[in-house]
């Protein structure tokens, strides 16, 4: 019988677990323990719906129990049921269950309940767990009760409400929504289309590609949808995200990018893609430069980077992750990427590859949890004519907007945005079309005050040392002095007119 779950129901529910555990554990840890749960009570809904069906058709239970009349396998004594009848060592037996359920889903669930330490009776005593669990058994999440869809919604929500609680760390788990909607309203994934994110944290990026092309009433279970993560907890959720969206060909993987990418084609060679979307962690100083000077994947078209600023080593991971005809990627970044001294021979570079289609200097705080202002980067591995050679430069920042300390995009926001780069021409104070040649007079620099009129220079907002501050200064004066050779320019022309 179906009993209708709202959306407003759903987020109470799934917020309720937390209010669980508030106080008992770290608020950090809540996501290792309720995600699982309420992964492995829909699998378990679900599987008994299935049944129920079968069972409805062939009479026999035996018959129902078969492999085919279900998406997934549910082992005996790993059912929801025989987690909420244990009345001792309960985190051990949900652990032993969801080991149980991945190993016999090779293809589809692996590692997909994550590494949360279940066994450990001083962090999750049986007490708790028995409430957490008797608090899940409330509701069930058949797809008749819930469907996919708004399943799926419940659970950005809460991974929303988790990223709200994790500080400025959050901007590692979780990209802004309202700025991940417009990055793929640029990109326009199509029905059959690969989509890759590198640094895929829960997913969203992904999830919004299957989305948008849900919206224009386009076949969307037909996309192929791959991310990479670092961190193995966030990795999981990224799957069950996907798997809770209604994804059947998404891939998951746990690991770091630029030391071991996850994705290959028959030869070894790094995967390539349609659509990339990415919000790499910015300017990690901890990764393997030396390896990166000797990638075996050809990722350093542009150079090695800084040991201080990974930034343009993700850049150029993506740049090789590119279909060499469809592909085009949205990368968030923090702005110093288009400035900064000690990355100019690799912006040069990038430059002169002419894969830079398009800049958008981005207002405060859509970094999550963070007041750094950040640029969206937009990629082409092959412009159309009209656009070669040339590179759109947007100024945004005024077109944010912040209520409750956070800030976002409103539909405005991004429509103007977007028309502005689907226009890729000048407005006023807003967008300038840019020649290579005019930006090599700049010294390859992509600071968007040195092209849009009246555009204020971004405070990067990242803690830099009195070196890093000095070579900022230097290359703001070069940014002016240009500027000023730029007005003397015109006015010797206008003097011999």
């Amino acid at each position: 019988m179906s009993a209708r779950i709202t959306q407003r129901e759903l987020e109470a529910y799934l917020w309720g677990a937390a209010v669980v555990l508030r106080g008992l554990i770290d608020a950090g840890d809540y996501k290792q323990y309720i995600f699982p749960l309420v992964f492995l009570k829909r699998i378990s809904d679900v599987y008994d719906e299935e049944h129920a069906a079968a069972l409805e058709v062939y009479g026999d239970e035996e018959l129902a129990d078969l492999p085919e009349n279900h998406r997934f396998a549910i082992p005996d004594g790993c059912h929801w049921d025989d987690i909420r009848a244990a009345t001792r060592d309960i985190g051990s037996t949900a652990l032993k269950a969801m080991r149980a359920i991945e190993s016999a889903n090779p293809d589809t669930l692996p590692g997909v309940f994550g590494d949360g330490d279940w066994g450990n009776k001083n962090l999750l005593p049986d007490s708790t767990l028995s409430d957490l669990i008797e608090h899940f058994s409330t509701e069930t999440l058949s797809i008749a009760n819930l469907p996919e869809d708004e399943l799926g919604n419940g659970y950005e929500f809460l991974i929303k409400k988790f990223a709200d609680d994790s500080g400025h760390t959050a901007q590692e788990f979780y990209t802004n929504r309202t700025l991940v909607h417009l990055m793929t309203l640029m990109l326009e994934p199509q029905p059959g289309e690969s989509v890759y994110d590198p640094t895929c944290g829960t997913g969203g990026m992904l999830i919004s590609t299957a989305a948008e092309v849900k919206r224009q009433g386009k076949e969307w279970r037909n996309l192929r949808l791959y991310g990479q993560e670092l961190n193995y907890g966030t990795s999981a959720i990224a799957r069950m995200n996907l798997f809770l969206h209604g994804v059947t060909d998404g891939h998951i993987a746990h690991g770091d990018t630029l030391s071991r990418p996850a994705f290959h084609d028959a030869k070894g060679r790094l995967q390539t893609f349609d659509v990339v979307l990415a919000n790499p962690p910015y300017s990690i100083k901890t990764w393997n430069r030396d390896a990166f000077t000797n990638d075996p994947y050809g990722r350093n078209l542009w150079g090695v980077p800084p040991q201080g600023r990974a930034d343009y080593a993700f850049f150029q991971h993506i740049a090789k992750s590119l279909d060499s005809n469809t592909g085009r990627a949205a990368i968030l970044f923090p702005h110093g990427v288009l400035f900064r001294k000690d990355e100019a021979a690799l912006r040069r570079e990038l430059v002169k590859s002419d894969i830079v289609e398009c800049v958008i200097g981005m207002g405060e705080g859509l970094f999550y949890n963070s007041p750094m202002p950040a640029t969206v980067v937009v990629l082409r591995a092959n412009k159309p004519p009209e656009r070669k050679g040339r590179v759109l430069l947007i100024n945004a920042v005024d077109e944010v907007a912040r209520e409750q300390a956070k800030s976002f995009l409103r539909e405005s926001h991004q429509r103007k945005i977007l028309d502005a780069y689907r226009g890729f021409a000048d407005i006023d104070r807003f967008a300038a079309v840019a020649t290579l040649d005019q930006i090599a007079d700049k010294s390859y620099s992509l600071a968007i005050p040195l092209y849009v009129a009246g555009a204020k220079g971004a405070d990067s907002g990242e803690q830099i040392t009195i070196a890093e501050a000095l070579i900022d200064w230097r290359a703001a004066a070069e940014a002016s002095e240009a500027a000023v050779d730029d007005v003397l320019a015109l006015l010797r022309g206008g003097a011999t007119a």
